[in-house]
């Protein structure tokens, strides 16, 4: 029996929000998952089902499922039974659509700056072993020396790892003084550092701004089991592959992470609008409950093609 469509909401893409608009459309690209769709409109069904169905190993069908709901084009929700709970897949929308003149009807804003630091343009770190350091093409230096964090190749680096330290960016602030700036949002790709890899690996890492520390979050493991979506064809399938994607906000009443505040300062507290650069770290404290190291991600790595990327959005104009 076909699902029912009258309490299915649809989607309407249109050009205002081109991130949510593009991992959409992402989702889409691939024949695999409107398959995938196709079946989930004759029926609800589990993860383990549908890996079945389509002859492919559960890794794989649990990153196409990953991609469908965060496009919220499917709901996955937990199904108790007698071997456990599974996952069950359910479509989300009955029509999904793109109005391409829908963002000039909207109130005129100032479209967001973007700014993408390549991970291996740090101004400053402290690196302790086991570490290393490659690019889209071949490892940069000799593994577990910390030297190839000071060649200059580091500005090609794509993926960066260490067991305790930290990386310290300097970002521009001139988008910050181009309008009266509503939200600034760093986003990153990062997991813990383990021999080869370690899916249960805690690690605290910690976020500072301007030297003020913004909070200390916990990365549950070093990711393996499957290749990451973008990295190179000479990386080993035994090492890192992906990492836990992250999002940290900046306001005038905060900073916020997964929906949830995490520090009182502000952009005024902070500073980022004296000067003309304000300060972005990353560190693994040795002092921390759990000292686990960092896997830094660029665009050529992992499961999001992206360095740590800076979004500035400005208030209504």
């Amino acid at each position: 029996m076909y699902e029912e469509v009258k309490n299915k909401k649809d989607i309407v893409m249109d050009l205002s929000d081109t991130e949510t608009t593009a991992r959409i459309c992402r989702a889409l690209s691939s024949e695999t998952r409107l398959e995938i769709l196709k079946c989930l409109v004759a029926k609800a069904m589990t993860i383990s089902e549908l890996a079945e169905a389509f002859y492919l190993p559960m890794s794989s069908m649990c990153l196409h499922i990953k991609t469908l709901k965060e496009a919220n084009l499917i709901t996955v929700v937990p199904k108790p039974g007698m071997r456990g709970s599974q996952k069950l897949c359910g479509i989300k929308t009955a029509n999904v659509s793109l109005d391409v003149f829908a963002h000039v009807n909207k109130i005129t804003r100032k479209p967001p700056a973007f700014v993408n630091m390549p991970i291996g343009h740090y101004c400053n770190c402290e690196i302790s072993p086991p570490c290393g350091i490659a690019s889209a093409v071949s490892y940069l230096y000799y593994e577990d020396s910390p030297y190839g964090f000071y060649s200059p190749d580091r500005t090609d680096a794509s993926l960066l790892w260490f067991t305790r330290g930290f990386l310290e960016y300097q970002f521009s602030n001139y988008s910050l003084l181009q309008d009266k700036v509503s939200q600034i949002e760093f986003s990153f790709e990062v997991c813990s550092e383990a021999p080869g890899y370690n899916n249960n690996w805690p690690s605290d890492i910690t976020f500072e701004l301007n030297h003020k520390k913004i909070v200390t979050f916990l990365t549950k493991g070093d990711y393996g089991g499957r290749k990451g979506i973008y990295n190179p064809s000479w990386w080993s399938e035994s090492n890192t592959q992906f990492g836990e994607y992250k999002k940290i906000y900046v306001t005038h009443s905060g900073c916020y992470m997964d929906n949830q505040k995490i520090s009182d300062e502000t952009i005024e507290s902070l500073g980022l609008l004296n000067d003309y650069f304000f300060s972005f770290i990353l560190k693994v404290d040795s002092d921390s409950q759990h000292v686990g190291g960092m896997n830094l991600f660029g665009k050529h790595f992992g499961d999001y093609a992206q360095d740590i990327v800076m979004k500035v959005e400005y208030e209504n104009g």
